[in-house]
């Protein structure tokens, strides 16, 4: 059989035409590799030479070569995340969902021969700048999926680091060098204050960051400079007269606006001698001169006045009750996270700490309960969280007991939906549980380090304040995350909050047959192999595979592995068609990688191309495995089950699960 890494080379066509493609998905159980064999087959079916590039969890594998795009007569970019299509200019593009890869590889070839030719400015040859998952082919009127997501997954990867590195920075400056005074934390250190104001600057990028991206992932490179300034100008309340900036949700208007804006511009038709210097010169300063002018002067002024305005109403709650008073301005700190609601709150706290500390106190109870709460939830539910994720939730939980609730923002960006009103909900409770107890906090700063520093009155209660409102925050996220939560873009766990397993190619997986190795006889055994299942659902099917995983000695938590197993159901189904459904699951409930299989007569899976699962396949690995085990797994059952002889014979053996593991061994 044909498959992407040993392309089919012998098969021309009569014209000698050749083709290439691209198959990528954010989401999907090995959707990736599955599109990129489908097409190799259609390829050589119909007499063409193809070669497919596959960019899964693990990065791009039989990449292709400045030569062979020279000589392709079209691309198909079969994808549901941004692939950059900037090497692929004065080629004739057909961008696609990765779903129409695995649907309709025969007509995609037929499609990309009259496919518009790729303008290299970032355009999609075929309607869409990344093959965000329209498809757009001749006769198609597909419609985009998940272009918004995309776009704001983007944007959140590349802030991370920034939100890390300054926020660490910050503590570690404020941990050993840092006192309080009524001013607040100052150093007595030039070292310390250089290391405090290395940290500000990594702080001080992160909004133009995430701006910035979010646009590139909307109008690609051009699209880099007017979204960074856009982040600078809402991250900067001083250019519209506000003492507090638009923050990071002014960032995501901004990276959208930007976005959108040069997409735009790329449409009008301008002279032949003015293209060249449109992405470089032209379409930047035009989008970014726009969009700053229209910020500065249509929006600012706006969010000036409003809060403004709140500052205002926030002093004439002074007299009322102080829980009522706390409640407020946690829910306002916790809302936007260092944004212009934080800082309208913080700034109201430090304008009366001489002169009324307990506010000051609310606020300071607060400050730290997102990024404590989200850092908390990653370790209460590590199977929700992706591995980056994970990695940033111990930073969080760092940054907020030195009071920087910018600490959260990843998981905010991330998911809004679900986050701020968790954040919200701690922030709420931690502020009124420091105005009952009447907490003072005599520095204009939060979070547990300035009692360590000895700047709180009713210490006691300010740390009950923070602790229950960190597991406020940690539950209800969990909470919210379990009912169905979109995935986080990064680092290839299994979970509600990462993206799906992308199976990389047969050349990333050994054949050694051994454990350690990536033959599929390493992780299955007959004690996983059942020859019919009782079951006639997708919950009651993944309950009895998790059971016959048991059996192999290397699950130490049956419920947590459903669990586990169920979440990543909720954010895509793991039918793969073809009568195949691989569940599966990254998680702590095991001790060791392991592979079920059992047949089924047929269990509705949500499958693309509408198939009742009958060959089930289910992999687990511990949440700790090293490497990327769980891809090279799926690799190797992707590759092998694209094959209808090899389904055939496995639907059609007898009900020796002995037999069902010789032919099983044939993977790898």
């Amino acid at each position: 059989m044909t498959s992407p890494v040993d392309p089919p080379e012998r098969g021309t066509a009569p014209e000698g035409r050749r083709l290439l493609a691209v198959t990528a998905c954010p989401t999907g159980i090995a959707h990736t590799y599955m599109a990129a064999e489908k097409l190799a087959q259609a390829a050589q079916e119909l007499g063409y030479g193809m070669k497919v590039e596959t960019q899964g969890s693990i990065g791009a594998e039989n990449v292709l070569s400045d030569a062979e795009i020279r000589e392709a007569d079209g691309i198909i970019v079969a994808a549901d995340k941004d692939v950059d299509l900037s090497r692929f200019a004065g080629k004739r593009v057909l961008s696609v969902g990765v779903a129409e890869g695995i649907r309709r590889p025969e007509r995609l070839i037929r499609d990309v021969l009259s496919a518009p030719v790729h303008r290299g400015d970032g355009a999609g040859g075929a309607g869409t700048a990344a093959g965000d998952g329209a498809f757009a082919g001749a006769g198609g009127g597909g419609r985009e999926r998940g272009t918004v997501y995309k776009a704001l997954m983007n944007g959140v990867s590349y802030m991370i680091p920034f939100v890390v590195v300054g926020g660490l920075l910050i503590s570690v400056s404020l941990a050993l060098g840092g006192r309080t005074t009524p001013e607040g934390i100052v150093f007595d250190s030039s070292f310390w204050q250089t290391v405090n104001d290395i940290g500000a600057i990594g702080f001080a990028l992160m909004i133009p960051v995430l701006s910035g991206y979010i646009a590139y992932a909307i109008g690609d490179r051009p699209a880099l400079v007017p979204g960074m300034v856009g982040g600078w100008i809402a991250s900067h309340g001083e250019l519209y007269d506000s003492e507090a900036g638009a923050g990071f949700i002014g960032a995501i208007a901004t990276g959208f606006l930007a976005g959108h804006l040069v997409v735009w511009i790329k449409k009008v038709r301008v002279p032949a001698f003015v293209r060249p210097i449109m992405p470089v010169i032209v379409i930047p300063i035009v989008a970014t001169t726009s969009l700053g002018l229209f910020f500065v002067y249509v929006i600012g002024r706006p969010i000036a006045w409003v809060f403004a305005h709140l500052t205002t109403w926030l002093g004439g709650l002074t007299g009322t009750s102080a829980a009522l008073l706390g409640v407020v301005l946690g829910l306002m700190i916790a809302f936007d996270m260092g944004g212009p609601v934080n800082k309208t709150a913080f700034l109201f706290g430090a304008g009366l700490v001489s002169k009324n500390p307990e506010i000051m106190g609310m606020c300071a109870a607060a400050i730290p309960v997102p990024p404590l709460g989200q850092g908390l939830a990653t370790l209460l539910r590590r199977g929700l969280f992706s591995k980056q994720e994970q990695e940033t939730g111990a930073a969080a939980l760092f940054m907020g007991f030195f009071g920087i609730t910018e600490g959260a923002i990843p998981f905010a960006a991330a998911r809004p939906a679900r986050v701020i009103p968790a954040n919200m909900c701690g922030g709420a409770v931690a502020g009124a549980i420091a105005g009952l107890a009447a907490v003072a906090d005599n520095v204009p700063h939060g979070g547990p380090i300035v009692a360590v520093l000895g700047a709180v009155d009713g210490v006691a209660m300010f740390f009950v304040a923070i602790a229950v409102g960190t597991v406020v925050t940690a539950l209800t996220t969990v909470g919210l995350m379990a009912v169905g939560a979109r995935p986080a873009p990064a680092g290839g766990t299994v979970s509600p909050a990462s993206p799906a397993l992308s199976a990389p190619p047969a050349s990333a997986a050994g054949v050694s047959g051994e454990p350690g190795g990536s033959a599929l006889s390493g992780y299955l055994t007959v004690r996983t192999v059942r020859p019919r299942l009782a079951a006639h659902g997708k919950e009651a099917a993944i309950r009895e595979m998790a059971g016959l995983l048991a059996a192999s000695g290397h699950v130490a938590d049956v419920d947590g592995l459903v669990s586990a197993a169920l979440a990543r159901e909720e954010m895509g189904t793991t039918g793969l068609g073809e009568e195949i459904a691989i569940p599966h699951a990254k998680t702590d409930a095991v001790s060791a990688p392991v592979v079920g299989f059992a047949r089924s007569e047929g269990i509705e899976w949500g499958a693309l191309d509408g198939t009742k699962a009958r060959l089930i396949f289910m992999i687990a690995v511990p949440g700790a495995a090293a490497g990327d085990e769980h891809l090279r797994i799926l690799a190797m059952l992707s590759r092998k089950l694209m094959d209808p002889a090899f389904r055939e014979r496995l639907l059609s053996a007898g009900e020796d699960a002995g037999a069902l593991v010789g032919i099983l061994r044939e993977v790898q």
